[in-house]
C-alpha cells in the first residue's frame, strides 16, 4: 500500500510563476525524496513602479513515504 504526503511550500522567483515552481521543488528536493507531484493552489505577483517585480507561489507538494 502507498502512502503518500503533503506539505504546504511557498517559493518565489524575479522570472515567473514557472520558475517560481521549479524552485520550489528545487528547494524541497534536498530535504524530500519521491516527490510526485505539486498543486499550485494560489499565485501573486509583488509590483514596483507598475512593473512584477517577483512571482510568489504557494503550492503543495505531495510525496510518497518510504516504508522499511
Amino acid at each position: 500500500m502507498a502512502v503518500l504526503k503533503v506539505i504546504e511550500i511557498l517559493g518565489n522567483s524575479p522570472v515567473s510563476f514557472e520558475d517560481a515552481v521549479q524552485n520550489i521543488i528545487n528547494e524541497s528536493a534536498k530535504t524530500v525524496r519521491n516527490i510526485k507531484s505539486v498543486y499550485v493552489q494560489d499565485m501573486q505577483v509583488l509590483v514596483e513602479d507598475n512593473k512584477i517585480n517577483e512571482y510568489r507561489v504557494n503550492a503543495k507538494v505531495t510525496f510518497g513515504i518510504e516504508e522499511d
